[in-house]
């Protein structure tokens, strides 16, 4: 079995929990308020503006041995940089405050997301942060435009105000062949082991990230608070 089959396999059951936490299933329903969707915004840019930095750091403690690493995360990089602007953008564009999304801090959550990989890169093993890649890039593969279309739809938003989701639904699923090839040539079982721990860890504490956003649906009845 190709390593990259062996992390589909044994994450399925943590991506099956993300995939029923009721903010996104009404998401891709498209049965969330515009609040809802800005609250969302909201957390997304607040993870995603780490994402270069954090892949910078990988990249700053890969051993030379593997030196070869540090050419896919470069590439990683020049494709995620300033991708948090588009998100501050599409909240301007749902009629939210870009500038107030901007200053405002992360959910603990979202925080416990972002610390986590920070501290898994700097004192265990920084491939680890590939699992990481994996959650966001197949999660967003699966179910970014799909909720894009639903929410536009449901929200009577522009297109401009989502610009991330539906740009992401296309990007990922090329990142995502990319990612693939890159993870099948490693050859070490600990950063096996590594991804497939952090991989874990990220589909759950995505689903916590979900979970703490305020929604209301169509329907008006809370799910979270």
């Amino acid at each position: 079995m190709a390593f990259y089959e062996r992390l589909v396999e044994e994450t399925q059951d943590c991506r099956r929990a993300l995939y029923v936490v009721p903010q996104l299933v009404d998401g891709l329903q498209g049965n969330i308020s515009r609040e809802t969707y800005v609250a969302y915004l909201a957390e997304a840019y607040h993870h995603v503006k780490h994402t270069v930095p954090l892949l910078m750091a990988m990249g700053g403690r890969i051993p030379e041995r593997k030196a070869w690493i540090r050419k896919a995360i470069a590439d990683y990089i020049q494709e995620e940089f300033g991708h948090e602007e588009w998100i501050l953008n599409d909240i301007a564009a749902a009629g939210g405050d870009k500038e107030a999304a901007r200053l405002s801090k992360p959910r603990h959550a979202t925080e416990m997301m972002v610390a986590y990989n920070y501290d898994y890169i700097a004192r265990k093993n920084p491939v680890g942060f590939f699992g990481m890649v994996f959650m966001l890039e197949s999660t967003s593969m699966q179910i970014a435009t799909q909720g894009a279309t639903a929410l536009k739809k449901g929200l009577n938003l522009p297109q401009s105000a989502f610009t991330y989701l539906f740009s992401h639904g296309a990007l990922d699923a090329e990142h995502m062949e990319f990612f693939k090839e890159t993870v099948n040539l490693l050859a070490d079982p600990q950063d096996h082991d590594a991804i497939v721990e952090v991989a874990g860890a990220a589909f759950a504490l995505f689903a916590d990230v979900l979970r703490s956003i305020p929604h209301k649906n169509k329907q008006e009845s809370f799910h979270a608070a």
